[in-house]
C-alpha cells in the first residue's frame, strides 16, 4: 500500500510530473500550489511524507519547515526540499533548516521516486539518510 504524500509546488509541470510519478507507484498525493495553503493541508490532514518546493508564494519552503517543526502533529514528517538550488552550500543550507532530504530540479523521472521512498522507509535503527 503506498503512502499519502503532500506536494507543495506552484510550477504546474513540475507538479503534475511529481503527482504523475507518485500516483503511478500507488502513492497517495495530495497538492498545494503555495506555501501557506502547504501548512494548512498537512496541519489538517498530516501525510506520510512532504515534498516541497523553495521558491513558493506566498511562504517560501524554509517558512513551511519551520512552521510545520514546531507543530505536534508534523514534527516528525519528512520533508523533502526539491529546488533548483544547487549551488555550493545549498545542500547544508537546506538540510540545517529542517529538511530531511534535498532533491535537485530538474528532478529525474526514472529515481525520483525511489529518491523519495527511502524516506518513508528509513533503515532499522539509521534514521534518516539525508546526505546520499
Amino acid at each position: 500500500m503506498g503512502s499519502r504524500i503532500l506536494v507543495i509546488e506552484d510550477n504546474a509541470p513540475n507538479l503534475e510530473l511529481m503527482i504523475y510519478l507518485l500516483n503511478s507507484f500507488g502513492h497517495t498525493t495530495v497538492a498545494a500550489r503555495n506555501g501557506e495553503d502547504g501548512v494548512h493541508e498537512a496541519l489538517a490532514h498530516p501525510p506520510d511524507l512532504i515534498v516541497c518546493d523553495l521558491a513558493l508564494p506566498r511562504l517560501d519552503g524554509f517558512d513551511v519547515v519551520r512552521r510545520l517543526r514546531v507543530e505536534p502533529a508534523t514534527k516528525d514528517v519528512p520533508i523533502i526540499a526539491v529546488t533548483a538550488f544547487a549551488m555550493s552550500g545549498d545542500r547544508d543550507k537546506v538540510l540545517g533548516s529542517g529538511f530531511d532530504g534535498y532533491i535537485t530540479k530538474p528532478i529525474a523521472p526514472e529515481t525520483f521516486v525511489s529518491e523519495i521512498e527511502r524516506f518513508l522507509h528509513p533503515d532499522p535503527g539509521h534514521g534518516h539518510d539525508s546526505r546520499r
